[in-house]
């Protein structure tokens, strides 16, 4: 007898059975039957639903057989009663499913006052994050033309200039060091500048944030970079044909207002940046009373009150109040303008004064409708189906109704096009226009762009600091807490008939402004049409304008 040898060590991990070949068919089987209904593709005729079963003979029968989609149903027999199902499957069985109303219950910013500034609040604990927005009212249009280059470059000046007691680089370490993002940016009637912030650096980013608004430093270099930059934007211009038509269209109908305002080289010139003027900007601009506040993001308000209070102590109250906002006087009369450039394709820019500013009223929702049927809806628009799908004149056609809250805005469309067929398309433009100001649109034409806009309605409320944001700027513009809800309500309202009353009375064909921007040569052959259009004239980039003289 033999002595027994060392047992052999057998590893804990066995290799999983692999399933004998008839199960692994059975079972690749089961899982096509169950996408085949999903799709609504079979039919079960046997006590089976989901799968293949094997006959008493133990060969595979099949349980399947192709059906129409649209009657495909559950034949199998319930369990309970005996009696046939009758469920829906497939296509069927989705159509079938039934939800509740859909409900729209966005979170509101909470609104608060503070040493006489309006705060608004909002908590959202989803990230370690908070958002800080400042809100400046005071801009370009409410000081005299001198000051227009020092007003537009302020946020950059604020940004990029240091502190009293930093440099720039200084505080750009700084920014890095504590993680920090800044955003500065301006506009006609004020400016904005906003703070993102880890919650744990909140209070030293508070402290950069409040130096850098309150005693900016200033530096000679940056602004003279800034101003270098605009002086090239200037020699630019011309480059950008599209940039340069839409600025002097402004030009012509705005005249001498901030909104027909055009940069030149004189308004860059340095003596317009002395330190005393920027220190005198800031005085007139940068205090308390032109503020609004916005708070965002993982903060409770009862965190957020004592240090919106210690960064508000920090702002000096205003000594005066801002320069009235003028009206402007627009073009009402028409024309054709020409801007000469060797161009191989025209920019055309054609309208006249809108009637409608940003109100509650049934003409301002209608406007909004129409503006979107007529070439604010894209591929879809009158102006695109036949100016580019149906013409073929250009790649993009679109409409303008511009609505600002204190005076009346611009209505009209613009296009770009090769330049032999420069006059057709100011003409196409012009018909399209004038169908539309006399046949009322369709019901589907209406339905979609009401569908547009409220389908719209949910991005509003993407994020805390989206909120937050939108309610400062309506509070900034005048308009009231519940203007989303109200401006939804007056679209949904639009019918065919009022965007027909609407159009009927403030789109008129024959009154439009017309600017071409191109090479006269390319259209030479149709100028006596544009002649019969309005008053033809030759402007030039200088703003002055002349009669045309073939």
């Amino acid at each position: 007898m033999t002595a027994p040898g060392p047992a052999r060590h057998r590893s804990p991990i066995r290799r999983p059975v692999r399933p004998r070949a008839p199960v692994r068919r059975a079972r690749q089987l089961f899982s096509l039957g169950r996408f085949l209904l999903l799709m609504g593709t079979v039919a079960v005729t046997g006590s089976c639903a989901t799968g293949p079963v094997h006959s008493s003979e133990g060969e595979m029968a099949a349980t399947t057989t192709a059906t129409d989609t649209t009657t495909a149903t559950d034949t199998s027999t319930d369990t309970i009663s005996g009696e046939p199902a009758g469920r829906p499957i497939g296509r069927d069985a989705v159509h079938a499913l039934t939800y509740p109303p859909l409900e729209l219950d966005p979170p509101e910013a909470s609104e608060h006052e503070i040493l006489g500034v309006p705060v608004y609040h909002l908590h959202d604990p989803a990230l370690p994050l908070v958002d800080v927005f400042v809100q400046i009212e005071g801009g370009v249009s409410h000081f005299p033309r001198e000051v227009m280059a020092p007003v537009t470059g302020l946020p950059s000046f604020l940004r990029n200039g240091g502190t009293e007691t930093l440099p720039p680089d200084s505080v750009d370490r700084r920014l890095d060091l504590l993680a920090l993002q800044l955003g500065f940016g301006s506009g006609g009637t004020g400016s904005y500048a906003s703070l993102n912030s880890l919650r744990s650096t909140l209070d030293e980013g508070l402290e950069l944030f409040g130096q850098i608004l309150t005693r900016p430093g200033f530096d000679t270099e940056a602004v003279e970079i800034w101003r270098g930059q605009e002086l090239e934007r200037v020699r630019r211009r011309a480059d950008n044909p599209s940039g340069l038509a839409y600025e002097e269209f402004n030009r012509l109908m705005f005249g001498d207002h901030p909104v027909g305002w055009v940069m030149q080289e004189e308004d860059l010139a340095p003596d317009r940046f002395s330190t005393e003027r920027l220190h005198d900007l800031r005085d007139r601009i940068l205090c308390r009373d032109r503020l609004i506040i916005g708070v965002a993001g993982d903060l409770t308000w009862e965190e957020a009150q004592p240090r919106i209070r210690d960064f508000l102590a920090a702002w000096p109250e205003c000594q005066d109040d801002l320069p009235e906002l003028p009206l402007p006087e627009l073009r009402r009369t028409g024309g054709v303008y020409i801007l000469p450039r060797e161009l191989d394709q025209s920019t055309i820019v054609m309208a006249q004064p809108g009637g409608i500013r940003q109100e509650d009223t049934p003409d301002y929702f209608a406007s909004r409708v129409a503006n979107l049927i007529l070439g604010g809806g894209g591929f879809s628009s009158r102006l695109m189906a036949r100016v580019r799908t149906e013409e073929g004149l250009a790649y993009g056609a679109s409409s303008l109704w511009t609505t600002p809250i204190r005076y009346e805005g611009l209505v009209g469309a613009v296009t770009a096009t090769r330049s032999d067929r420069t006059v057709d398309a100011v003409e196409l433009l012009l018909e399209i226009l004038q169908e539309f100001r006399t046949e009322a649109p369709s019901q589907d034409e209406v339905s979609r762009a009401v569908e547009q806009i409220s389908n719209g309605h949910v991005f509003a409320f993407q994020s805390a600091r989206q909120i937050v944001a939108r309610r400062m700027g309506d509070l900034a513009q005048g308009l009231p807490e519940d203007w989303l809800e109200r401006y939804l309500e007056g679209v949904m309202a639009v019918d065919p008939g009022d965007v027909l009353r609407v159009t009927a009375r403030h789109i008129d064909p024959e009154s439009m402004t017309i600017l071409v921007l191109g090479d006269p040569e390319g259209f030479a052959h149709a100028l006596p049409r544009l002649e019969t259009l309005g008053p033809l004239y030759r402007l030039s980039s200088d703003g002055s304008v002349e009669p045309w003289e073939s």
